[in-house]
């Protein structure tokens, strides 16, 4: 059978020009089966597995039946979950449309509102962002969401495991009922099925694979370790070892473990990694992304704010240096590689605490990791960092028995003692031996009478 290409969709010439610049001729699976139904105009929902190509999956069907408005009010809107997506769709997008007239803006927060104001001076066709940052604007009245006619919320699962509900609903009401509402989710999740049900009418489900199955062309094994500083002898030793580690992407599941694990294997192997994580400004970000793109950097230590959507090419080996606590995590993350019909590569390190977590990720998958024994040559190091150190819960003070030696509490000394006498202005000893106000005044009379 003849395989389908772009030119079978009745794309516009422009965008098949700059396709072709791309090398890019052929739909992917996800492309191919989005692409009429989108074009149908009716409710589409997408689940399929990060890597695929969902991206050009929505912006192609929508660039095709794209129409110039005059009154400079966007009449496409793309919501995404973190900045570093909005940049990415908006550069496709701009490279897409660069031999058309539409006008594309990129909006997040962490940026002067006031700044990205004046960015729809000159009017917006269509809109990429995150929901609080086109919510607040919107409310500003900066924009006019009601020419809204196709709204596109990619990684719709993610949206909703940031919290980002009130905003998304809040965004619904600004715009007109009659709008095409075009979803894509790498899962379905139960919260993700309660928004279908409530907001959008009945929309087609297109479904590449089954919700939680990984790609198929990443091999998965795992390592059973110690402790976090361990992690780092067995990481150090894996980097020295295999050379095709070349483009590592390296997962923790917090920001302070994160940069601790970066002080570590900066001085391992200096200049070769870096680290980003939401607490670094937007520039250092991008800046870090796009030397691991080019390659002048090894790897890139991160959290889950890399785990979505974002298209970085030809990452060898993603490395869970800690298991994450949502199993659909490991999928988003083990995704960053085996792009594009590629092979990759995704090693999990796993301590006696973590193993639920692969019990559940294995069970969402349904597919067991292969674990590899640990290393002989890799040092054990017993010494564990302060999440790992075992909380020490404090006994029940009744049930300490008071004036033992080495009790908890001890009574104190009777010069130390004190009694509660209440608000500040009964703090205050008596002037005459204990009198009271009314004895103090007793007793001045009789002295004025003598």
């Amino acid at each position: 059978m003849e395989k389908l290409t772009f030119a079978d969709f009745d794309l516009p010439v422009k965008i098949l020009d700059v396709l072709a610049d791309l090398d890019l001729f052929e739909p992917t699976p996800i492309q191919e089966k989005s692409l009429r139904p989108i074009l149908s105009g009716r409710d589409v929902m997408g689940i399929a597995q990060t890597g695929t190509g969902k991206t050009l999956a929505y912006l192609l069907p929508v660039l095709k039946t794209w129409k110039y408005n005059k009154n400079g009010n966007p009449t496409v809107l793309i919501l995404v979950p973190t900045r570093e997506l909005v940049v990415q769709v908006t550069e496709i997008l701009e490279k897409l449309t660069e031999n058309i007239t539409a006008r594309v803006i990129g909006i997040y927060g962490g940026k002067n509102i006031n700044t990205q104001k004046l960015l729809f001076d000159g009017g917006c066709d269509i809109l990429v962002g995150t929901p609080g940052r086109v919510m607040d604007l919107a409310i500003d009245n900066a924009i006019s969401l009601k020419e809204v006619q196709k709204l596109i919320i990619d990684e719709f699962d993610e949206m909703l495991n940031l919290g980002f509900r009130p905003q998304l609903t809040h965004i619904f009401e600004m715009m007109k009922e009659k709008r095409q509402n075009i979803l894509f989710s790498a899962t379905m999740t139960e919260a993700v099925d309660g928004m279908l049900d409530e907001y959008f009418a009945s929309p087609v489900e297109i479904s590449l694979a089954k919700s939680g199955t990984p790609l198929e062309k990443i091999e998965q094994t795992a390592y059973k370790v110690e402790n976090f500083n361990t992690k780092i002898n067995l990481l150090e030793y894996l980097l020295k070892r295999d050379e095709e580690m070349s483009k590592v992407l390296i997962f923790n599941n917090n920001k302070k473990n994160a940069d601790l694990l970066f002080t570590k294997i900066n001085e391992l192997f200096p200049e070769q990694f870096d680290v980003i994580h939401s607490n670094k400004s937007q520039n250092y970000r991008l800046k870090a992304m796009k030397s691991f793109e080019n390659e002048e950097i090894r790897g890139l230590i991160t959290t889950d704010v890399m785990a979505r959507g974002l298209d970085i090419s030809d990452i060898t080996h993603v490395i869970n240096f800690e298991t994450p606590d949502i199993p659909e995590q490991y999928i988003h993350r083990i995704g960053r590689t085996g792009r594009a019909d590629k092979d990759g590569k995704a090693v999990t390190f796993v301590t006696k605490k973590e193993e639920p977590l692969i019990l559940d990720i294995e069970l969402l998958m349904d597919k067991e990791l292969r674990f590899i024994n640990f290393p002989e040559e890799v040092k054990i190091n017993p010494k564990k960092i302060a999440s790992e150190e075992e909380q020490i819960s404090m006994k029940n003070p009744a049930q300490v028995k008071l004036n033992e030696g080495g009790g908890a509490f001890h009574e104190k000394k009777a010069k130390n003692t004190k009694e509660n006498w209440g608000g500040p202005s009964k703090r205050k000893a008596p002037k005459k031996f204990g009198a009271n106000r009314s004895q103090q005044k007793a007793i001045s009379k009789s002295k004025k009478k003598k």
